[in-house]
């Protein structure tokens, strides 16, 4: 199966939320230390296949912002 990519947006940005309330709450440091290195990697592989993804849209500069279209 293909995963998009917002999928490793999500998962990513999931895994450090976690991995920043586990530093908070003082779990064991190499819990908190392999999660990191966990999500770095993951932050590296997410860039990547955000700008590889074959994404296609309609929409131009001169549609401004998508989630504000300009009247026209």
């Amino acid at each position: 199966m293909k995963t998009s990519a917002m999928f490793w947006v999500g998962a990513t940005t999931i895994l450090l939320i976690i991995v920043t309330i586990m530093a908070s709450m003082n779990f064991a440091f190499s819990w908190v230390f392999y999660l990191t290195v966990l999500g770095q990697t993951m932050i590296v592989y997410m860039v990547y296949k955000v700008l590889t993804d074959h994404y296609k849209t309609s929409k131009t500069f001169e549609d401004f912002y998508e989630d504000n279209p300009v009247r026209k």
